[in-house]
């Protein structure tokens, strides 16, 4: 009998991996949560008693530090694609760089409330939208850092080679994905205020 690999037992009947399957599904659900709290907010918004303010500059930062993550993730599939040993330090940099988004995120919260816009305030409710809409992107994006912590481990054990990264790849889809939502929800509090 013809041995197996590791990846093709994991394929469903689809042929696509159940870990590609179940990553996409919690990537659309996660879809779902967001569009849901942004029509909520331009609902809410319309009713009116809206306070409108800008966002501090900590979250353009924040900005900036997941685009250049994004950045050092995919350069670390393309070394480790050519089988250099660079893709470790890629990694580490991405940690790194998730780290400091996280940290920029608190610096904007401690600015928020510096202002006086609060999670939860009777007058005003729009300090309350843009603290549960980060809020639930930095929880999503703390369990990217748990992945790519989880990844970084593996790294060190050698466990990856051009042959087999199906973890980076499936980290990459995933912190990428909470880049391009941050990027979305970013933009919409700057210009939906």
């Amino acid at each position: 009998m013809k041995s197996m690999t590791m990846s093709e037992r994991e394929k469903t009947y689809t042929g696509i991996p159940t870990a590609t399957i179940v990553l996409w599904f919690a990537i659309v659900s996660m879809i779902m949560l967001f569009a849901g709290l942004t029509s909520g907010y331009i609902v809410r918004r319309a009713e009116g008693r809206w306070d409108s303010f800008q966002l501090p500059v900590q979250f353009t930062f924040s900005t900036i530090i997941i685009v250049l993550s994004s950045i050092s993730l995919q350069s670390a599939i393309v070394a480790v694609k050519r089988n250099s040993g660079l893709y470790k330090s890629l990694l580490f940099t991405t940690l790194f760089l998730g780290f400091a988004f996280i940290f920029c995120q608190f610096l904007g919260y401690s600015a928020l409330i510096q202002e006086g816009k609060f999670f939860a305030s009777k007058d005003n409710v729009s300090g309350s939208f843009v603290y549960a809409i980060t809020g639930l992107h930095l929880a999503h994006l703390a369990g990217g850092i748990l992945f790519l912590m989880y990844v970084c481990v593996r790294a060190i054990m050698d466990k990856y080679s051009s042959a087999d990264f199906f973890a980076i790849k499936q980290c990459a889809t995933y912190w990428h994905f909470l880049g391009i939502l941050w990027i979305f929800l970013f933009g919409f509090l700057t210009f939906m205020r």
